[in-house]
């Protein structure tokens, strides 16, 4: 929270300053962006499909998981406790292969993180690139994003996301 206050308080200041001077300001949406850019929309289609995968996968071996835990509990009584440690080792064994397959691909900076930063990173290069480019060109001070910057009131006159839109339909 401490953070934000100070984010927040670094942004108003900037933004007096470039009012003082006269600066203009703006905002884009880059969330309608995304959501009205085709090729973002397949990016996430390819994504989900392979989340799909992957999902499977650890259901498959939680599968495996679940009919051991019901093979001890049905057989424990009249196991050898040598058969006993081996089939508590194993499910061990497989219930942390488990884990490190949740964490290695769900978890945070894991496979699907990386693979939507990876699928997503060229478009999202490309929408900063044109912002960038009539922020120059139309000599804006400061472009916030309404997507992650809180904005309680803007002129709809400062919204950029139909230039941007615009411009990327020009590029294909």
């Amino acid at each position: 929270m401490r953070r934000i206050s100070i984010l927040l308080s670094l942004i108003i200041l900037g933004a007096s300053g470039v009012w003082a001077q006269g600066g203009k300001i703006g905002y884009v949406d880059s969330q309608r962006i995304f959501a009205e850019l085709p090729e973002f929309q397949e990016a996430e289609a390819k994504f989900d499909g392979e989340v799909k995968d992957w999902e499977a996968q650890a259901t498959a071996m939680k599968e495996v998981v679940d009919s051991m835990i019901v093979e001890r509990d049905k057989n424990s009584l009249v196991w050898s406790m040598a058969k006993k440690n081996e089939v508590e080792t194993l499910l061990a064994a497989r219930q942390d292969s488990l884990q490190r397959y949740l964490d290695e691909t769900f978890a945070q900076g894991g496979k699907a993180e990386r693979r939507m930063a990876e699928l997503s990173k060229p478009l999202k290069d490309r929408v900063i690139s044109i912002i960038r480019r009539l922020a120059i060109e139309n000599d804006y001070d400061m472009v916030f994003d309404a997507a992650v910057v809180s904005i309680a009131f803007a002129k709809e006159s400062l919204d950029l996301t139909d230039e941007v839109l615009a411009e990327l339909a020009k590029e294909k």
